[in-house]
Formats: C-alpha cells, structure tokens, sequence
C-alpha cells in the first residue's frame, strides 16, 4: 500500500478502481464536515467537482475564517479523485489537532493561508457582475447576479456554462466579503 507524506502527514494513499464520482462527492462533503467541527459553514466552502473524476487533474478545497481566505490543494500523478482524498486527509488531519490542542488557531491559517492578490479577485468579481469597484451594497450584487445568471444559464438561448460558472464563481468572492 502507497503511502502519501504531505505537510508532516503519512496516510495510507487512497487506490480507487470505480464508481470515481460518487467517491468525489464523498470526499468533498467529508470535507465540508471535518471544517464544520471547526464552525466553519458549508457556505464558505468551496469544493469545485471535475466532471470526470478518473481523469488526471489536481484537486483544491477554498474556505473563509477569521477573515482569512485558506487554501490547499494536492496534484500527483493520480486521479482527480484519488487528489481529492488527499486534500481531504490534510484537512482532516490538521483540523483534529486544531482540536486536540496540538496547533492555535493562528497556526491552522498560517498552514493554509492563501497567498497571492485576493483583493484583486474582488475588483475582477465586481468587473464580472458589472457592478461599480466600491460596491458594498449586497442587495444590489444579488440582484446583478440573479440577472446575469438567469442570461448565461446553459438552458437559455444565450447561455454559455463558461460564463455561468464565472459569474456564480465572483457572486461566492462579493458574498464572502460582505456577509
């Protein structure tokens, strides 16, 4: 049995052989679940599922706390879903010493801290909605993206899935922000 050695962790390497999708969707709530132990809302998680999961692809779960945005994501050579397990495991791992009292809060997001321009993800989101760079009003956000949603659906004559997914995707970022 493989074993997986990521951020001081060893666990036994998940070997998937069928049903890849249903065991994607596993993972991804058994995530949602182990960052609830910590009060952290199924809404501030984000998990985006591939539509294949025996395909080779890395695999991230996002999530808000304390102000943070945090990150972790896994790719190897494998499955996207056998990645997504990873991830799952990291996750799982470091939230049990989190509540253990192995780690601080502080530690757990320093583990996971996204670094980068998350300030500049908002300005493209409020570009995406059309809405003005300075906008805090989230009645007039919801209603911008309600609006465009309904357009871009993949079942409307317009609709464009690449479209509707960026769109959803900026909606998630301004609600983060402003709930």
């Amino acid at each position: 049995m493989a074993i997986i050695k990521v951020k001081g962790h060893e666990f036994a390497a998940a070997i998937i052989k069928d049903s890849f999708d249903r065991r994607a969707v596993q993972y991804k709530n058994r995530i949602a679940a182990a960052l609830r132990k910590i009060g952290i809302r199924e809404d501030d998680v984000d998990i985006e599922l591939e539509a294949v999961s025996a395909k080779r692809a890395p695999a991230s779960a996002s999530w808000y706390i304390g102000g943070h945005r945090l990150h972790y994501s896994y790719k190897s050579p494998n499955k996207y879903v056998e990645n997504l397990y990873a991830v799952f495991k990291v996750i799982e791992l470091e939230v049990n010493a989190l509540l253990a009292g192995q780690k601080t809060m502080q530690e757990f997001i320093g583990e996971f801290s996204e670094s980068g321009d998350f300030e500049d993800k908002r300005k493209e989101a409020r570009e995406t909605l059309g809405v003005a760079p300075d906008t805090l009003d989230l009645g007039h956000i919801d209603s911008r993206y309600k609006d465009l949603a309904k357009k871009y659906h993949p079942d409307m004559p317009e609709g464009d899935i690449g479209k509707f997914r960026e769109i959803n995707n900026a909606h998630k970022i301004l609600r983060r922000e402003l709930q």
